[in-house]
């Protein structure tokens, strides 16, 4: 019996260029693009339904439920991005009068476009309906030469990958 050894001309692509996870940014209202240092990608799962009879189970896919998507962003002196964040996260609950925003005013879509080698768009994700579930505006250490970021964790509606 013969094996047939492949060349690794033959096992990989010349034309296929993978996705980075370096080459992307965020586009939402008020955020500044640049700030952003780290994102995840869309993610969710599903619950389950079982099915009993007799001796057997037979499982169905629940409904689908989207998970927290969390952004890391840097907050320079000016433009202050923590001022731009609080301005969204005060759409959604003002805390100087207690009052509670309508949905329609702190839920905002926004895109996170992956880039090709050149800086076009080579894959978009949009985000429905993401408003502010938690900001952590960073910390302070006398002892520390890091840059003070900014936590956010989104939650959202859904997910949609355009292309």
């Amino acid at each position: 019996m013969a094996t047939e050894l492949l060349s690794i001309d033959q096992l990989l692509s010349n034309t296929a260029e993978p996705k980075r996870e370096f080459r992307w940014i965020i586009s939402l209202n008020g955020i500044d693009a640049y700030t952003a240092r780290s994102s995840a990608l869309p993610s969710g799962s599903f619950g389950e339904t079982d099915i009993q009879f007799i001796n057997s189970i037979r499982y169905l896919s629940g409904k689908y439920k989207p998970d927290d998507w969390t952004l890391k962003l840097w907050d320079p002196i000016a433009p202050s991005e923590s001022q731009k964040v609080m301005e969204w996260v005060r759409l959604n609950y003002e805390v100087i009068s207690g009052r509670m925003g309508y949905a329609d005013f702190y839920k905002k879509d926004l895109d996170i476009k992956l880039l090709d080698p050149p800086g076009g768009v080579a894959s978009q994700w949009t985000l429905k309906g993401a408003w502010v579930k938690k900001a952590d505006f960073g910390k302070l250490d006398y002892t520390s030469d890091n840059l003070i970021e900014i936590d956010l964790t989104i939650r959202y509606d859904t997910a949609v990958l355009i292309f």
